[in-house]
């Protein structure tokens, strides 16, 4: 999973980012009434497949960071409709996730040799890993926003105590993430290319947001 040299394939990474942002509020939304259980790791699944279908789509490190750039972006513009600050626990705990998340897939993808990467039980071996990285940051959010994060009754944090959740389900999401990128990138190779299609579904995806929370 070594980065490719090619042009950046911006299109589908910024659909793909919007549909991350849209949906790390949505799940925060509905599981709210698990947030003590596995609802952060569920969301550390989801987060995977779209960044490892994005990696597929264009495999760059800067695909990477622009959609941590876009799902950010929509949990700042959730913070605008819920009349919360940026380092509100509900704002600030997720977006750090998010960025631990996209640093945690970049780390792993830059290491994993393309023969393992060719491999599904390599690609689930990496998404385990990138899972692994990423819960194991998200303890030192405190430090960053100054909220400390969701722990278990015996004060031991939420994001390792249930991590093995996240562990296993990455390992399923990021090879069906790769292999939803490779589908995209069919579509994209054709004469009629949907790349102008992606300004139109983030603002979809906005107003979905807005939507969600005037309901």
């Amino acid at each position: 999973m070594s980065q490719t040299p090619q042009k950046m394939n911006w299109g589908p990474v910024l659909v793909l980012g919007s549909l991350w942002g849209l949906s790390e509020a949505a799940l925060g939304m509905y599981l709210r009434q698990c947030a003590s259980t596995i609802s952060g790791s569920v969301m550390t699944g989801a987060a995977l497949f779209f960044l490892a279908t994005a990696w597929a789509v264009s495999p760059r490190i800067k695909s990477t960071a622009l959609m941590v750039g876009v799902a950010a972006g929509f949990k700042l513009f959730d913070a605008l409709l819920l009349g919360l600050p940026v380092l509100h626990g509900a704002i600030g705990n997720p977006i750090f996730a998010i960025v631990m998340e996209g640093a945690a897939f970049a780390l792993i993808v830059s290491v994993v040799s393309k023969s393992v990467a060719g491999k599904a039980s390599g690609q689930g071996l990496a998404g385990g890993l990138s899972a692994l990285v990423a819960v194991n940051l998200f303890p030192l959010v405190k430090y960053a926003t100054g909220v400390a994060p969701c722990v278990t009754g015996t004060s031991y944090p939420l994001s390792l105590y249930y991590a093995p959740i996240a562990v296993a389900l990455a390992a399923v999401t990021v090879p069906l993430g790769l292999r939803a990128g490779a589908a995209l990138s069919a579509l994209e190779s054709r004469p009629v290319s949907l790349r102008w299609l992606s300004p139109a579904a983030m603002a979809l995806s906005l107003g979905a947001l807005a939507m969600l929370r005037l309901l």
